[in-house]
């Protein structure tokens, strides 16, 4: 799609955008999982994502986590965030998201969806600006307007964030 899409145009969906959905494991993790002896998952997420979600709530962008998987570390630092739109266990993300639109009262076309894999795919087809980071699978990456030049786990997240507040006249050094 971004072939198809001017970079203007991405440029305008990006500023239009008012709320942003992100996927947890590959967009604000790197994808790994570290295995204790006792069998728990951890995930790494990266500081400055966090910090740019923080910061785009406090500017009034909606931020939303869909995931197929569950951490209920991710979870709570998701919640000491502030981020309460959280969807975890998800089998099926379009659904998800369109629930997450109706209760929420989100236009889709000013959403942003961040997504990484197949599994990712469908949500990103509705969604009016869908986005990856750099090291999304090459089908997703064909679906995107907007691919980060950061991988996931690694400031994908505040890259868009970031652009999506600067071009909203809205992202500021304290």
């Amino acid at each position: 799609m971004t072939a198809l899409v001017g970079a203007r145009k991405v440029l305008e969906l990006l500023r239009l955008t008012q709320a942003a959905v992100f996927d947890l494991d590959g967009v604000l993790t790197d994808g790994s999982l570290l295995i204790t002896e006792s069998g728990e998952e951890l995930r790494r997420m990266d500081v400055r994502d966090g910090y740019a979600m923080q910061v785009a709530q406090q500017y009034g962008l909606r931020i939303y986590v869909i995931s197929g998987g569950h951490s209920s570390g991710v979870e709570k630092r998701l919640l000491r965030l502030g981020i309460s739109g959280i969807r975890m266990n998800v089998p099926d993300k379009k659904e998800a998201l369109r629930l997450v639109a109706a209760s929420e009262g989100l236009d889709l076309s000013t959403t942003l969806y961040m997504g990484d894999d197949l599994l990712d795919a469908e949500a990103l087809r509705i969604c009016g600006i869908p986005c990856c980071p750099a090291d999304a699978v090459e089908q997703i990456r064909q679906l995107c307007v907007y691919v980060a030049s950061r991988p996931g786990g690694h400031g994908c997240v505040r890259e868009v964030l970031e652009k999506v507040l600067t071009l909203q006249g809205r992202w500021a050094a304290p």
